[in-house]
């Protein structure tokens, strides 16, 4: 993870480097990237508009040229006389005509479509093309009708707009016939001329842009709180730095129960898939106890504080923050811890806290019976002496037969303890079943577990007046499984089924009660094992829990 203080001299570089490019600036220039773009294709279309445009005017025009010298009468009877030189009034008729109309070439071929004059003299003596240079039908002048198309008068001479008609004499014979060609612009000139209307689209175009990523800069910054884009971004990997250093789960849901953002801690705690962003907690599966803990639609807006969220191998405690805007709640944050480790120590730290208050109250009351029978003795009262030393001996064979049945130091010492504290309250705690000495992991867990159940059944006979606990830990197989089954004499479990009783946990406030039983199950089944009720209402409950000698997570 990157400490964020570091990366924070980061963004105010990159603010202070944004400002040549802004979230304006970058759809300005985005804008002014598509109209250049537009105008490429403006120009294309523009291009090739203009020679369409070209085309038909020019085809129009060099045909009524061409029209114009076919029916000169000094062409009709020069064509028709015996013989032509190039020095007959054909020349001039066809050099008057290209000069007035400004067309590129006047040619004049004879019936054979043998050129007799032209522009360029080197096409005197050669046969008139026919042939469209752009693919086009060909020219049917030799049929006697005209034509317009495209033509190339030399192989290196440039495509030009032609129109070719026929030269006809008065009774209708062919005498020959008339090309005349205007040269196609290139493209810079047809460009060129196309220049004033493409600046103005593009000044107009610019000029609209820039009012446009104004404008558009302005709404987007009023919705982002003024942020340019390069800082919202480092504000969001400065979040998912915080979430994923984050030791403790986040979760934040929106008020329709949509997960908007949720952490590797939280997602293992509540078994979420990775892709849970987006996802309603409906969606996601999750159960109706835990998402009235996590929020959602149709939820209070109340905190959620200390709240026990139910899994079967963990105690997860929630704490829940509605997030409100301008009155409304859009949404919570809830942070979850696993507290199971902790509950456990805090247990084994109470467990043992009560063993030692034990321990030094026996040794006061040690002293004060020594003290008493010093008295005795005295003063004469020796059956007095012998009758109080025979109550004594009761109390230590009560502890002996503990000890004896418990070979583990650790549950032994938890087992009188709560047989003395059990006294006090007017209960009796009864040992049965035999247990050797066991693995200090393995005894930890069962302190946990028949600490937390016998201390609930106390509770619950402690409130009725007495009754009796019993406590039957067995171990019948070296190997095998520990089985520690302890029951009372009080009203039973009043949650239907009796197994909820494992998940009813709502605060770890105050004394740490709320927790206990959930903790047993999550013990029980973290080394593999199991922990299960019967509910005898009225009459009492039976809790009966399995422990493997080794833990399998």
């Amino acid at each position: 993870m990157t400490d964020p203080t570091e990366e924070r001299p980061a963004v105010r570089r990159w603010s202070w480097a944004g400002r040549r490019s802004t979230l304006a600036g970058q759809a300005l220039a985005l804008q002014l990237g598509v109209v250049a773009l537009v105008l490429v294709a403006v120009a294309a279309v523009s291009v090739t508009q203009s020679l369409a445009s070209f085309t038909r005017t020019e085809s129009r025009r060099v045909l009524a040229v061409a029209e114009d010298v076919a029916v000169d009468g000094v062409v009709r009877q020069a064509l028709g006389a015996p013989a032509v030189t190039t020095r007959n009034p054909v020349t001039a008729v066809a050099d008057n005509a290209r000069a007035v109309s400004s067309t590129s070439a006047v040619v004049v071929a004879d019936a054979d479509l043998t050129v007799v004059t032209a522009t360029d003299l080197a096409l005197v003596g050669t046969t008139l093309t026919t042939l469209d240079a752009d693919g086009g039908s060909p020219s049917r002048v030799a049929e006697g009708r005209s034509w317009t198309g495209y033509l190339r008068l030399m192989p290196d001479a440039p495509l030009a707009v032609a129109a070719q008609v026929p030269v006809l004499a008065t009774d209708g014979r062919r005498l020959g016939a008339v090309a005349v060609t205007s040269n196609l612009p290139d493209v810079l000139t047809r460009l060129a001329a196309s220049a004033p209307d493409l600046l103005t689209y593009l000044c107009l175009a610019t000029a609209l842009g820039v009012l446009g990523s104004l404008l558009l800069a302005r709404r987007v910054k009023r919705q982002t709180l003024g942020l340019e884009p390069r800082e919202i971004t480092a504000l969001v990997q400065h979040r998912e730095a915080m979430l994923l250093g984050i030791r403790e789960g986040v979760l934040g849901v929106d008020a329709e129960g949509r997960v908007v953002l949720v952490n590797d801690t939280a997602r293992e705690l509540l078994d979420l898939p990775d892709a849970a962003v987006g996802r309603t907690l409906i969606d996601l599966g999750v159960d109706p106890e835990v998402r009235a803990v996590l929020g959602g639609a149709g939820q209070d807006t109340s905190d959620a504080e200390d709240a026990i969220i139910p899994r079967a191998d963990a105690v997860v405690v929630a704490n829940r923050r509605p997030f409100v805007v301008e009155g409304a709640v859009r949404g919570w944050v809830t942070t979850l811890r696993d507290r199971t480790e902790l509950a456990a120590l805090q247990r084994e730290l109470g467990t043992t806290r009560g063993t030692t208050e034990t321990l030094r109250a026996q040794a006061h009351e040690f002293s004060n019976r020594l003290h008493t029978i010093s008295g005795l003795i005295e003063i004469g009262e020796y059956d007095e002496v012998v009758r109080y030393v025979g109550t004594l001996e009761g109390s230590a064979e009560d502890d002996a037969m503990v000890t004896g049945r418990i070979g583990d130091p650790s549950l032994a010492a938890l087992l009188v303890a709560k047989a003395r504290l059990a006294r006090e309250r007017g209960v009796v705690l009864e040992v049965t079943g035999a247990l050797g000495r066991v693995s200090d992991d393995l005894s930890a867990d069962l302190v946990t577990v028949v600490g937390n159940l016998v201390d609930n059944a106390l509770d619950v006979l402690a409130t009725r007046g007495g009754g009796t606990v019993g406590v039957d830990v067995t171990d019948p197989d070296p190997e095998g499984p520990v089985g520690v089954e302890v029951s009372d004499t009080g009203p039973g479990v009043s949650t239907d089924p009796p197994e909820a009783v494992f998940g009813r946990g709502v605060s770890t406030k105050g004394d740490g009660r709320g927790i206990g039983l959930a903790l047993v199950r999550a013990v029980c089944i973290r080394r593999g094992g199991e922990v299960a009720v019967t509910s005898r209402p009225g009459e009492g409950a039976v809790f009966t829990a399995r422990l493997p000698r080794e833990r399998t997570s």
